[in-house]
């Protein structure tokens, strides 16, 4: 299958680490022209550089903002008004116990995982219908279908994250612009490292702590490990892509199977 992002403009938020990380890795090998953003411009900077290393020849820049504050967000769609290809892949995550989580971790949780990608699409979505093409992508996750009792405040915005986009899936409706969420499952990065310490214990070695995590925490895994940011990154690229031109308001799985049902 060859995937051509050629002449594509591709923003990935919150990419200088982690699954956004590896999409932006993904789509700069595609051909597409990527933007790398974060909050912090050195963490950017670096981003940037380890994606020009991993894609020789691609259009890499950064920009820095928190796409969470409107001020944040302001300034980047002033620097770039227009894209092809807009991948909401910021997000939040963290264990508590869901009687101590207050109502200012609520907000927080609302303002990052699910207004920051309403606001970047609202702002962006009208460009791509006037020009006929247009992906929009949130990475959510298996626990917008699977709320996990360590973190309900994380899963119930994953969970609205996945109504949002089919509720702008249909505002497209006709325009040749998809509008999709891919359900990524256990995955391997910093955050779920430092996670699966904090349920395990610091003091476990990797490999022992994975499995103990994946078969405690995550037994309904098929894949029993852990999912490698590129396997996520590989769905979001096709995505993107005009070969995935009919997919639209849907919830793409790659949860290695965690999800115990044959639809979302």
């Amino acid at each position: 299958m060859d995937i051509d992002l050629s002449g594509r403009t591709a923003l990935v938020t919150g990419s200088t680490q982690g699954i956004g990380h590896a999409i932006a890795i993904g789509l700069a090998q595609a051909g597409a022209e990527v933007v790398v953003n974060g909050r912090d411009a050195a963490r950017v900077a670096a981003a940037v550089g380890r994606v020009r290393e991993s894609a020789p020849g691609a259009a890499v820049r950064g920009i820095p903002a928190d796409v969470a504050d409107d001020e944040g967000a302001a300034g980047l769609l002033a620097s770039l008004p227009e894209v092809d290809v807009l991948v909401n892949n910021l997000g939040i995550f963290g264990a508590q116990p869901a009687l101590e989580i207050d109502d200012a971790e609520w907000r927080r949780y609302f303002e990052v995982n699910v207004l920051a990608g309403v606001r970047l699409t609202r702002a962006y979505l009208p460009g791509m219908m006037e020009r006929g093409f247009g992906r929009v992508l949130s990475i959510s996750s298996d626990s917008a279908v699977v709320t996990p009792l360590e973190m309900i405040h994380y899963g119930v915005t994953k969970t609205a994250q996945l109504a949002v986009t089919r509720g702008f899936a249909k505002v497209a409706a006709g325009t040749g612009v998809t509008v999709n969420s891919v359900l990524a499952g256990p995955t391997h990065t910093g955050g779920v490292e430092a996670l699966v310490a904090e349920m395990v214990g610091e003091d476990v070695e990797w490999d022992e702590a994975q499995r103990r995590f994946m078969r405690e925490s995550r037994p309904q895994s098929l894949l029993q490990r852990l999912i490698e940011p590129s396997e996520i990154a590989n769905m979001v690229v096709y995505l993107s892509s005009d070969l995935a031109s009919a997919t639209t308001g849907g919830a793409l799985r790659v949860d290695g199977g965690y999800v115990d049902a044959i639809l979302p």
